[in-house]
């Protein structure tokens, strides 16, 4: 090589991070008045996605986020936890990643990465389906979807059905965390401890930080609480206009978008007692005080690394796996009454014990469409509320920086955008003896250097579908289908471009742009091999497998 050409440009180092169940306007940069200075300033660096898309639900998510495809293709067809007899057997529906995909740790890893995760995995609940198998070099990893976030009491846990195996460390199973164990200052401790203990610092790294907050039980430090004290008195829809106006003024929702309103089975809170909205309000509080606390540990990550000198050379993705969640646990059949009775004799949800370790509490409906509005609904619904995201990429070589971008763009795009950066090409559908599925995601790579104005083109398609809920879209124009109550059964078609709240159904004056979705709906569903089930099934299969609060 002569002595005046270039030295060839390190390949970047990848740190995606996901947080479980945050609203889109849950952090400063998108909104909120919640204190995330962290994330906010990486977002403010970076590119913010006004229009990124994941599934409607956690475990589907990553399995997109993690191997490009759609999540009925990945093995998430329906969430495991809701297996119904109909839906066991078929290909897509194993509960677990499947053999059918390759994942981007594993590619990566073949390419001479480290590959390192901690926190929330929901992608298998087996040593054989772990991250450890599925090509993380090191890993410390909560299987199943949710577990207090304080240390594991295994008998009051287990009273609640989640189950003893809750942990992983490499290829072994956890049985006791420190005894001042919270999830999130723990994933982060763990994540820069494998940092640290690279044996080759030069090797390029891939990071996944999965944190399992703000996702239900609630709980934060009491000292982060306290910050927040009396912030929600005034309760959701003030909260829900105050957002409203803060993502317009931000420029992430167009000026005059009309928000959905609001849908809960649950009372207003002018119809709450005095003693009702102080109890609401507190659950709001300590919701905070875990975002608080997760932004807190992003910074402690992104410090290790400046201090490291490996910062510049990161790439940094953040999202959150769903729309914020919105369920009133107590009234959904399979936990209702048996729910509220296990709690009341295992846990303390006196006031001020809410948020503590040995509570159990969710925020319901109201809270959640606080931070999805405008959209329509929340966690779990193929409606913008439940598969609009929060989402930021941050790259000091990136040609989009210190802006917002618009274009449409789903989970399934990272594999691919992070595969072209890392200069990794994709096996397409052969992976070592075994015939894989091709991502069906595409990379954002000419996006974010401003090579191209969009991610996918007006003619491109894409499918969501989860308890049989569903959602087609090509373009800005889009199609929905909810069984009631929450929708009225049939399709109805929405234009986002001006209807971003999706509140104006133009079904019956453009039957012609209906039918023209409903004939994508059809090539996605038999493409991915989508089984459609009602929800009402699933919850019925649910409630005859007794009580899990794994989701």
């Amino acid at each position: 090589m002569s002595s005046t050409t270039p030295p060839a440009r390190k390949r970047p180092n990848f740190l995606v991070i996901v947080a479980d169940d945050l609203g889109f306007s849950d952090l400063g940069a998108f909104g909120a008045e919640i204190a995330t200075p962290n994330l906010d300033a990486l977002a403010e660096a970076g590119l913010r996605l006004t229009d990124f898309h994941s599934a409607p639900a956690c475990s589907p998510t990553r399995s997109m986020l993690l191997t490009g495809t759609d999540h009925h293709i990945a093995g998430i067809g329906t969430m495991a936890e809701a297996m119904l007899p109909q839906l066991q057997g078929l290909p897509g529906y194993e509960g677990h990643l499947n053999d059918r995909v390759v994942t981007v740790q594993e590619l990566l890893r073949d390419a001479g990465y480290t590959t390192l995760l901690s926190g929330k995995w929901h992608l298998g609940l087996t040593l054989e389906t772990s991250p450890h198998a599925r090509g993380f070099d090191r890993s410390f990893a909560l299987l199943p979807g949710a577990a207090n976030h304080y240390r594991f009491d295994p008998e009051r846990e287990v009273s609640l059905g989640i189950g003893r195996t809750l942990y992983t460390e490499d290829d072994r199973f956890v049985e006791k965390l420190p005894d001042d164990f919270y999830s999130s200052d723990y994933f982060a401790t763990r994540l820069i401890e494998f940092l640290d203990g690279r044996a080759d610092k030069d090797q390029p790294f891939f990071a996944y930080l999965a944190f399992s907050a703000p996702h239900w039980p609630l709980q934060a430090p009491d000292e982060v609480i306290a910050k927040y004290k009396g912030l929600y008195d005034d309760g959701p829809e003030a909260l829900r206009q105050r957002r409203l106006k803060r993502v317009k003024d931000l420029g992430l929702v167009p000026e005059d978008a009309v928000p959905h309103p609001v849908v809960a089975g649950d009372r207003a809170w002018e119809d709450l007692t005095p003693e009702e909205r102080t109890r609401s309000a507190r659950k709001m509080e300590v919701y905070a005080a875990m975002v608080d606390r997760l932004d807190e540990n992003v910074g402690r990550v992104v410090e290790h690394l400046r201090a490291a000198g490996e910062l510049e050379d990161t790439v940094v993705i953040f999202l959150s796996d769903n729309g914020a969640e919105g369920a009133l646990l107590e009234a959904i059949p399979v936990f209702g009454t048996a729910l509220v009775s296990l709690i009341e004799q295992n846990y303390d949800n006196s006031l001020d014990n809410i948020g503590r370790g040995n509570s159990f509490v969710w925020y319901g409906p109201r809270w959640a469409q606080a931070a999805t509005a405008p959209s329509r609904l929340y966690k779990t619904f193929t409606t913008e509320g439940g598969i609009r995201v929060v989402s930021f990429i941050t790259w000091s070589r990136l040609a989009r920086q210190q802006t917002i971008g618009h274009a449409f763009a789903t989970a399934m795009d990272i594999t691919p955008t992070i595969l072209e950066l890392a200069g990794v090409p994709h096996p397409g559908t052969a992976y070592k003896g075994r015939a894989v599925e091709a991502p069906r995601g595409k990379s954002l790579v000419p996006y974010l250097q401003a090579v191209e104005d969009e991610v996918h083109g007006p003619d491109h398609a894409v499918g969501w579908e989860l308890f049989g809920r569903r959602g087609i879209r090509r373009g800005d124009w889009k199609a929905v289908h909810l069984p009631a109550p929450e929708g009225p059964g049939r399709w109805q078609l929405y234009d986002l471009a001006t209807d971003p709240g999706e509140t104006a159904d133009l079904a019956a004056s453009h039957p012609a742009k209906l039918a023209e979705l409903l004939g994508d709906w059809d090539a996605y569903a038999a493409e991915t091999g989508t089984v459609v089930v009602p929800l009402t099934e699933a919850l019925e299969a649910l409630a005859a497998g007794g009580l899990k609060l794994d989701a």
